[in-house]
């Protein structure tokens, strides 16, 4: 499986919304396999379709046990509550800011063989989906950021979440 480059701000394909999923087949399934290297390679948290130049809708997030989540053609089904956190993405590289994002979000997708599921992620889960299936309508986050921070910030965000974990 090859990596795929991860394209930046500025490609026309992160502003365009992608055509949904109607062949579930061998190339799908290779481009979610390219996908999912390819993220754990750059060591992000999700990463679409659109940020490897594929105008298709399909996404992978990492999940907290080191597997991934496949969605092809997601839509949010609901959301509750709030939060608002740091968010970066590999497609704008060095870039950080505070996004408000639901606190939780229940997914509808289908798998790689077209069989239909649905998700619910809390916390840090329901900001990556909403992350990931904001670029598959040609959205980045940072049209949605109310503050950017600097690397120091950062640091001590970091910090201060790891303290948290541990306690």
């Amino acid at each position: 499986m090859p990596l795929r480059m991860i394209v930046t701000e500025g490609e026309d394909c992160l502003t365009k919304k992608c055509r949904e999923i109607v062949k579930f087949d061998a190339r799908l399934h290779e481009l979610l396999d390219d996908m999912k290297e390819t993220l754990e390679k750059a060591d992000g948290a999700g990463l679409a379709a659109p940020q490897v130049g594929v105008l298709r809708a399909c996404a992978v997030v990492a999940l907290e046990d080191g597997s991934f989540a496949e969605l092809v053609n997601p839509k949010i089904l609901s959301f509750g509550g709030e939060q608002n956190g740091l968010e970066g993405c590999l497609s704008v590289p060095g870039v950080w800011g505070k996004v408000t994002r639901p606190l939780t979000v229940t997914v509808t997708a289908t798998d790689r063989y077209g069989k239909p599921f649905e998700m619910t992620g809390e916390g840090f889960l329901a900001r990556a989906l909403c992350h990931e299936i904001d670029h598959l309508s040609g959205h980045l986050f940072t049209e949605r950021v109310t503050e950017y921070v600097d690397i120091e910030q950062l640091e001590k965000e970091a910090a201060k979440l790891e303290k948290e974990a541990t306690q």
